[in-house]
């Protein structure tokens, strides 16, 4: 009988919303891609009606302001192709000073049955909507991804100072494992 007990609280216990660290992240879904993102991630209103959700990224102390995540999707067959979207993201990207080129990296990955292009820029950001060209924020960086999902394809476009982009890696990497369809 107190092995039924201890298996029954067990079973309890492991399936609460508190176990593995749920209780740590938020969930949503975009696009038949659900997703979770870290429970510091601040929901904000978005600022765009192209957004579909947008998160305030806490700032690392040295940085002058928050990052933020964006998530976007247009609809099946919308929003461009993944090497448009990411020659795009480049192009926001001009070399830091001193530099001959902005940092990047590009990605492929297969997550959870799902395509994945994965983004990592820094550089001067001049990708705000609206900034003037050779006004860009210096010392920026950028994790993007790319999903590849059954009903059309989900971007998620985290900017910000470039220490609380390096800082929130591991969150980001978080998110990424975490989509499924």
């Amino acid at each position: 009988m107190v092995f039924l007990v201890l298996l029954v609280f067990s079973f309890v216990s492991l399936s609460s919303p508190h176990a593995f660290g749920a209780s740590e992240a938020k969930f949503y879904t975009s696009g038949k891609i659900n997703f979770s993102v870290a429970a510091d991630w601040e929901e904000a209103p978005v600022s765009s009606s192209m957004r579909q959700f947008q998160f305030r990224i806490p700032k690392a102390q040295e940085d002058p302001e928050d990052g933020e995540l964006a998530v976007f999707y247009f609809g099946p067959g919308q929003g461009g192709s993944v090497q448009a979207n990411i020659e795009r993201w480049q192009s926001q990207f001009k070399p830091a000073q001193g530099s001959v080129e902005a940092g990047s990296g590009i990605s492929v990955k297969n997550i959870n049955g799902l395509k994945v292009t994965i983004a990592s820029l820094e550089g001067s950001y001049e990708g705000a909507m609206g900034r003037q060209s050779g006004s860009g924020k210096d010392n920026y960086a950028l994790l993007g991804a790319i999903v590849e999902g059954p009903e059309g394809m989900v971007f998620f476009k985290m900017t910000g100072p470039r220490q609380t982009v390096q800082n929130a890696r591991g969150q980001f990497d978080a998110l990424l494992q975490s989509f499924k369809v």
